[in-house]
């Protein structure tokens, strides 16, 4: 194979950690093509509340890493906001130690500060202005940037990562790697939201709820957000109706002006949940390299990038493995 056939990648998953993962490697100057089982708009990436928030991940020494750096990019998007889908919103991270967040992020985040009583009355809370994005727009955005660096992307279904024909292939399946690898620690937990009309709302808020279940809003272009659920080992992608009445409950106690808005959707997606992110390059039957990108729990926006960087550089052959 010559050269200029060596630097082909196809990255398997077509959510922002697949997508993410190929455009940094096109932008590095590979030739990658992005094989997507369902279409962008329809990926679990799709139905994310996408708050930049380290949360169900693990390792989180890493996820802090990879976060950090993530960030670092959202803060540039975020001055384009109609064009990436980022902004940087204010808002309210319920039931969390201000310490905790400065141990790791107080010199990153333009503004954190302890919640006011006023602002989030149930208990210890930090005001911050985080990158909350629209994944309505940024999927697709991600999708373009791709194309414009030469990769492309193909509505293409594997059932083996040697099915690929390149010297490189990724694997970025999220919650199908229990398929194509056969990787039975990666699980699913299940996520319900409600999308309402706002009722004039422009501050997020996350809650874990007095009786244990979480709560948030987030406000988006026409459209308010309320989470959520965290269902360990649950499949079902169908709304259920009790736990959305719960969900829009929650998200009045906290503000009550939801109560009576009008709902236009209903979502439900599933987190690809693992013990640690699986991140870590092997090789096929047949010598060529193969990286594993998948576990990202309900953090995969958050670390995208810093870890899309990583998966790249394992994603190179001539480099040493770590």
């Amino acid at each position: 194979m010559d050269s200029r056939g060596q630097d082909e990648v196809v990255v398997i998953g077509g959510g922002v950690i697949g997508l993410t993962t190929a455009l940094v490697l096109a932008e590095r100057g590979r030739r990658v093509r992005v094989w997507t089982r369902d279409p962008v708009e329809r990926t679990t990436s799709a139905v994310a509340g996408a708050l930049w928030w380290p949360y169900h991940i693990e390792p989180m020494a890493s996820a802090r890493r990879w976060a950090l750096r993530s960030l670092e990019v959202y803060a540039e998007l975020a001055e384009r906001p109609g064009e990436t889908g980022v902004r940087l919103a204010d808002g309210v991270m319920g039931d969390t130690d201000l310490a905790d967040v400065e141990s790791w992020a107080a010199d990153r985040l333009p503004v954190l500060r302890r919640a006011t009583e006023e602002e989030y009355g149930a208990g210890p809370a930090v005001w911050a202005r985080l990158p909350l994005i629209d994944m309505a727009v940024h999927l697709p955005w991600l999708r373009e940037r791709l194309r414009r660096a030469g990769g492309s992307v193909e509505e293409r279904t594997a059932t083996e990562p040697a099915e690929a024909a390149a010297p490189v292939v990724v694997n970025c399946t999220g919650l199908g790697a229990r398929e194509l690898v056969g990787d039975l620690s990666v699980r699913p937990q299940r996520g319900q939201l409600v999308v309402v009309e706002n009722p004039g709302i422009d501050t997020w808020i996350v809650s874990a709820g007095r009786d244990g279940a979480p709560a948030y809003l987030f406000p988006q272009p026409g459209r308010l957000l309320l989470g959520g659920t965290a269902e360990d080992d649950a499949w079902s992608m169908d709304p259920d109706p009790a736990v959305a009445e719960g969900i829009v409950r929650r998200c009045a106690e906290l503000r009550p002006e939801v109560a009576g808005a009008r709902i236009l959707d209903h979502r439900v997606g599933l987190r690809p949940v693992r013990p640690a992110v699986r991140l870590e390059r092997t090789t096929l039957p047949d010598g060529r390299l193969l990286v594993h990108h998948y576990g990202h729990g309900g953090a995969g926006v958050t670390v995208a990038w810093g870890c899309a960087e990583e998966a790249a550089t394992l994603a190179t052959p001539s480099t040493a493995t770590p």
